[in-house]
């Protein structure tokens, strides 16, 4: 997006988590749920004497398609042994639980195969899909959803071929479609959480409870209905019932072995501990010895760093050093736990050996760290600069390197408060930071009001658009050989009621660290096209020019966005130039190459700014698809500069490019005639005409002959 700059002004401008689920599994899903609703609805349409084959023949189908689904879903973990064994003691209690309920629950006398065969194999299933779902209810709420959904949709199918096989009343099937149609409905939910990312819910573990008190509780309550209602048990549902009590004695030796390791874990901290400590004394000292030392690197810690700053608070010399790390994070992401602490290991050993045996080495917290010398300025610096060379250097890791960047603040320790001079030292370190990282910076008085003052832009920033505090200047381009205007060109203020006017070499950089160039721009194009509107309509042939940014550029909605804006205005394209500087295009040569010619292509003419008249800038120039080549007042000095044989070969170079020149910042009629005596065709400058307001553009306009380009 266009944003006005002043010529000359360089400034350089940091998921959500999708789970894909497979395919086959929500497929299949889909099928079981399919399966039991064709199963329910085909019963009343089949003979009677088929309609239990029917129903079991799709329990069958619909056990296995959900089996298949839940074992494809996104996000299952491998077990560990221990758990393993603990799962499978819990489906065993809860499943022989759930058959001995089934099995005494069942109407006296002979069981048929089918009733039988579906009563163990639905009890055994519904203990397997509930101890799944409330294991992964806090990690995969969605899974565990689904399979409390296939053990209602298969608890019903389970009771339709009960209800088949003993020949219930055709009332008695009443009972079946509304498990089902929630088993339907849950699947659904769960599927659909799976199919979004499944987060997972907030909370520790799952309770233990449910599992522990299941089995007993369901065979209690089993055993004493069927004591009411039938009297006596048989041998078979008393060996059941007794089958239900090995597993819970097997849980509760599980649990006591658990209780016991971690006893035992507790008991050998504690023993560690007690060696540590020692006697009170000691335990004492060694409490602040952790304290003041960084147990990761050996280093000394803020505290010990503050302490020592106390005691050479009276020293005439010493420098207090701010090291800041950046990019840590990248290490901390690479294949190992340990690998970001051997990082920041590293890190400490070429502290200590950058620095001297006098230095005090601490880390403060995360990636700071820093150094205490009681040198002079100069070798303080010179320190720095070591350092940042040392730290700069890649990290080896198992697979590949790590790269750092540093920034190092200084401040001078001589008659400071500790607290003071920590301050001092870290707000030269963010100095560091703004200007780019991998440098050294000084503190002073002016820094600490130019980060004051920083803060401030951060804060009146945003909203400036919407409050109408920007405005457009406009500096005007004349042709050389009789001084009449030709173009203008757009210059950003920011009028601010509490800040002043604030120009864009300090505008522009904040509101690219807010994200707010694309407001700005977008205000700075629309008023820009409004004005040349209103010029344009007074019978002024003049071009206009704003400057924008190669990352404004390589938006991929610029071009139609500038397209936009003509028409809203009913400007004609060629009274537009974009300007982009020349220093700031670099490695984004290609992306400023197709979107200025995309800008050509509309017929907005297009301007290269900053001309340095180097080699390499004369060799990229054939490149670049512009209209207007915009060069310093340096290149057209007084007779006998070497400076004059560049302005020469770049005027001869425009003409056979079809490129005029203009030259920016005069300041003196001398610059002017060289400029003219040089070929140039227009200038721009304070020697011409300086920067104004709307208004008295087009009075100075008035008071002159305008010519057509």
């Amino acid at each position: 997006m266009p944003v006005a700059y002043p010529s000359g002004d360089q400034r350089r401008p940091p998921l959500p988590h999708v789970v894909v689920p497979a395919v086959g599994a929500l497929l299949a899903l889909a099928g079981a749920v399919l399966t039991a609703g064709l199963t329910a609805a085909m019963l009343p349409l089949a003979d009677p004497a088929h309609r239990p084959s029917v129903a079991q023949a799709g329990l069958a189908v619909t056990a296995t398609l959900y089996a298949v689904g839940l074992l494809r879903l996104p996000g299952r973990s491998r077990l560990s042994v221990p758990e393993r064994l603990r799962r499978a003691v819990d489906v065993v209690g809860l499943g022989t639980s759930l058959v001995f309920a089934s099995w005494v629950l069942l109407p006296p006398g002979a069981v048929p195969p089918p009733a039988r065969t579906a009563a163990v194999a639905g009890a055994l299933g519904l203990a397997v899909l509930t101890v799944a779902a409330l294991a992964d209810r806090r990690r995969r709420p969605g899974a565990a959803l689904c399979r409390v959904g296939a053990a209602a949709t298969l608890s019903g199918l389970v009771a339709l071929v009960l209800l088949l096989a003993y020949r219930a009343p055709e009332w008695a099937s009443l009972a079946v479609p509304p498990p089902m149609l929630a088993g339907a409905f849950v699947t659904a939910v769960g599927a659909r959480r799976v199919l979004t990312g499944d987060p997972p819910r907030a909370g520790g573990r799952a309770a233990a409870w449910p599992r522990v008190t299941a089995p007993a509780g369901i065979a209690a309550l089993a055993a004493g209905h069927h004591l009411w209602a039938v009297g006596e048990f048989s041998a078979p549902a008393v060996a059941l019932g007794l089958a239900v009590i090995p597993p819970m004695v097997l849980k509760e030796l599980l649990a006591a072995a658990d209780h016991r390791r971690r006893a035992e874990r507790l008991a050998a901290r504690e023993a560690r501990l007690r060696d540590l400590l020692g006697d009170v004394d000691e335990r004492d000292r060694t409490v602040h010895r952790l304290l003041d030392t960084d147990q990761l690197t050996g280093l000394a810690g803020r505290r010990e760093l503050l302490r020592e700053l106390g005691r050479r608070a009276g020293s005439p010399t010493g420098a207090l050093l701010v090291v800041d790390l950046h990019g840590h994070a990248v290490a901390d992401d690479g294949p190992g736990p340990a690998i970001g602490d051997d990082v920041l290991v590293e890190v400490a050993r070429r502290l200590r050996a950058g620095c001297g045996p006098r230095d005090l080495v601490a880390r403060l917290v995360g990636d700071e760290f820093a150094v205490l010398t009681d040198v002079g300025p100069v070798l303080a610096y010179a320190l720095g600069t070591r350092l940042l060379a040392a730290l700069t250097e890649p990290y080896p890791l198992p697979v590949g390197a790590a790269r750092l960047q540093v920034s190092i603040g200084l401040a001078e320790t001589a008659g400071g408060d500790p607290e003071d001079v920590f301050r001092q030292a870290d707000l030269a370190r963010r100095r560091a930071v703004q200007l780019g990282r991998d440098r050294v910076e000084w503190y002073d008085a002016y820094l600490e009001e130019q980060l004051v003052r920083r803060l401030d832009l951060e804060r009146e920033l945003p909203g400036a658009v919407a409050r109408g505090e920007l405005d457009l200047v406009y500096q005007p381009v004349l042709a050389l050989s009789d001084r009449l205007p030709v173009g203008v060109e757009a210059l950003l203020r920011w009028r601010s009621p509490v800040l002043g006017t604030v120009l864009p070499a300090e505008l522009l950089p904040v509101a690219e660290d807010l994200d707010l160039v694309g407001e700005v721009g977008r205000w700075v194009l629309d008023r820009a096209c409004r004005q040349l509107a209103d010029w344009s309509g007074g019978g002024r042939e003049l071009w206009l020019s704003v400057n924008v940014t190669p990352r404004e550029l390589a938006a991929p909605d610029f071009v139609p966005r500038t397209a936009t804006a003509l028409a809203a205005h009913g400007v004609s394209p060629e009274r537009l130039v974009v300007e982009v500087a020349e220093s700031r295009v670099g490695a984004e040569l290609p992306t400023v190459v197709a979107r200025l010619a995309g800008l050509r292509s509309l017929g907005v003419r297009t301007a290269l700014d900053d001309f340095r008249a180097e080699h390499a800038s004369l060799a990229q120039l054939r490149r670049l698809p512009i209209d207007l080549l915009k060069v310093g007042p340096d290149l057209v000095g007084p007779a006998g500069d070497p400076q004059r044989l560049l302005i020469d070969v770049v005027v001869s170079l425009g003409g056979r490019l079809g490129l005029e020149v203009v030259v920016e910042g005069l300041e003196s009629d001398v610059q002017v005639a060289g400029a003219r005596r040089s070929g140039c065709r227009y200038g721009q400058g304070f020697a011409l005409a300086g920067p104004a307001t709307a208004e008295r553009v087009e009075a100075w306009f008035a008071e002159s002959r305008s010519v057509s380009r």
